[in-house]
């Protein structure tokens, strides 16, 4: 059934369910008080007639039912898994996904949240956000917010990020019971915001290291680079030709892991001589480098599916909360034991170079 000349109004399904224009609206914004018939008879009346609500008039009423995800692009492997946890959050309720990609991961850039909130999202959920906390305290003024990734503490929003301290000290660990002893950790160029703004993952992670290389009573050594595989390899270039021993190397993110890995292919060294632990276990690239990456595993799905549930949360349901996330080792054949004799694997080295 349709109107002719028109579309089909709210007051049309109040006709058709026998009922008022309030008691549509109130089944339409999901209120509080309408009982399961009500809303069943309305439900009925606008699916035999195909109404869809107008976004602009629900958000005038209070709710427009769509979620705004600001993220920085869908080229990075945990992204997607992201928005799959944050989608599956949806499942069975009336709400809709807006994405607002910002373009760059490394640039300070609110122009997508402040899309979303002129759309008038009824909560927004910003993935590794390159904003201040100033900014963000003044969205979460006006909507729920919800952060993944960044380690804010504030009473205005919720964040969900993985818990970075624990992955770092799992990392040094797994490098450690296996014999190293020289443990380097290969991070982000100083001057990359990714390291100059405050409670990002890479700067915790960095700590992180460096308290548990001194708890252990080790020397920290620390590599930078920028943030592509390409740069990774291009400092492991520079860098592995003047390593004559074992090593084992954190590296902060996978795509580092990587260039580090093909750095030490090129160099003929194995993970005997150079073992390497990545970060963020990007599968389906991990597990088909030769060898495959030991890295650390994140719940991206479950960090996902936390954030869009509590997105949707308002009112007395709603509390501000930071959630860490457990990670875990992924174990895979890029570390090995520097179980052989130290002067034997320089010999090695030397005449590899030699050749």
């Amino acid at each position: 059934m349709t109107r002719a000349g028109g579309s089909i109004t709210i007051e049309d399904v109040a006709r058709a369910a026998g009922v008022s224009r309030a008691a549509v609206s109130k089944v339409i914004r999901d209120a509080y008080g309408v009982s399961p018939a009500m809303k069943a008879r309305v439900q009925a009346a606008i699916d035999q007639l195909g109404y869809r609500p107008r976004i602009s008039a629900r958000a005038m009423r209070g709710a427009s039912y769509t979620l705004g995800v600001e993220i920085p692009n869908i080229h990075n492997y945990f992204f997607p898994k992201i928005i799959d946890g944050a989608i599956e959050a949806l499942t069975d309720t009336p709400y809709q996904l807006i994405l607002a990609p910002t373009g760059a991961e490394d640039v300070e850039s609110p122009e997508a949240i402040d899309a979303l909130v002129d759309h008038q999202v009824d909560g927004i959920i910003s993935i590794g956000s390159r904003v201040s906390l100033d900014y963000l305290e003044d969205v979460a003024d006006r909507l729920p917010l919800v952060t993944i990734g960044r380690h804010y503490r504030s009473e205005g929003f919720d964040t969900v990020a993985s818990d970075d301290r624990l992955g770092a000290r799992l990392a040094i660990r797994h490098l450690y019971e296996l014999g190293h002893r020289r443990i380097v950790h290969a991070t982000l160029s100083a001057s990359l915001p990714a390291m100059t703004m405050p409670d990002t993952p890479h700067r915790i992670r960095l700590e992180a290291y460096r308290a548990e290389m001194a708890r252990l009573g080790l020397s920290e050594e620390v590599i930078e680079s920028d943030p592509t595989e390409e740069a990774a390899q291009a400092a492991g270039l520079r860098w592995l030709p003047g390593i004559a021993e074992p090593v084992g190397v954190f590296a902060a993110h996978d795509e580092l892991a990587l260039g580090l890995l093909g750095a030490a292919a090129e160099l003929g060294r194995g993970p005997d001589l150079v073992s390497v632990v990545g970060y963020d276990d990007q599968e389906f690239i991990a597990a088909e480098q030769d060898p495959p990456l030991t890295t650390i595993g994140l719940p991206h799905y479950e960090m996902g599916r936390w954030a869009m549930e509590e997105s949707m949360k308002s009112g007395a349901n709603r509390s501000t909360d930071t959630y860490l996330m457990p990670c875990s080792v992924v174990p895979r054949a890029s570390v090995g034991s520097p179980s052989v004799d130290i002067n034997d694997r320089r010999r090695s080295t030397l005449l590899h170079q030699a050749a």
